[in-house]
């Protein structure tokens, strides 16, 4: 009964040396900062293919272009991405047209304003993506290390006994693989957001990069 409640995890969390609790409480920070971006960037993607899907029914159901440019602009935030990209591009064709620039003049600045646009939105998107992959491939070797020096603690606390039992060595030894347990812990969530989150936003980018060349066909039509 004793031999049970010495090797509960609980028990081996507070009796563990105090080199790999510190390697599990920086695992455990990893493991709830890489949970909140999870939840937040989970969040984030799924508001904007809402709000891309919602303004990509808006631009080609056909009306007038000035007309929506305006309902985007008053409500950016709500519009979101794609809108952001289309009112850039479109308010610098406005501007152009005003200022009597024609043919290719007047699609520079859309282009131009599109992509500075696009590459905005694009870094917003990807932002915490490096986090979660240094969490995904760092972790487990920290976690690692934490095993590494429990199990050299545990080994030289056997070489001060006369006797080594295996009731003797196997709470050392345990405590040790509890950080290798929670750096994967912390790992395998984080590749698994970072490869599915990275997927998202590149099949967001397609959209966006067609997006911005069929718009910039229907502005060249309207300048000839």
């Amino acid at each position: 009964m004793q031999a049970t409640s010495d090797l509960s995890l609980l028990s081996l969390l507070l009796n563990a040396s105090i080199p790999v609790q510190l390697v599990m409480l920086l695992l455990l920070g990893i493991s709830i900062l890489s949970w909140t971006y999870i939840f937040t960037k989970r969040a984030t993607l799924k508001r904007t293919n809402e709000q891309t899907r919602r303004f990509e029914d808006d631009f080609w159901a056909g009306g007038d272009l000035t007309v929506l440019q305006q309902a985007v602009s008053s409500r950016r935030a709500e519009h979101g991405a794609l809108a952001r990209i289309f009112d850039a591009g479109m308010t610098e064709f406005m501007k152009a047209r005003r200022s009597g620039a024609s043919g290719d003049r007047a699609l520079d600045g859309p282009r131009r304003a599109m992509r500075a646009a696009y590459q905005r939105e694009m870094d917003f998107l990807e932002s915490k993506l490096n986090f979660l992959a240094s969490a995904g491939s760092v972790s487990p070797y920290i976690g690692l290390l934490g095993t590494v020096w429990g199990i050299m603690h545990a080994f030289i606390g056997l070489s001060t006994m006369q006797q080594a039992t295996l009731a003797a060595v196997a709470p050392g030894i345990a405590e040790a693989l509890i950080a290798t347990a929670i750096g994967l812990f912390a790992a395998i969530p984080a590749v698994v957001a970072y490869n599915r989150y990275t997927n998202e936003i590149d099949r967001l980018s397609l959209r966006f990069d067609s997006f911005v060349d069929e718009f910039l066909n229907i502005l060249q039509r309207q300048v000839r």
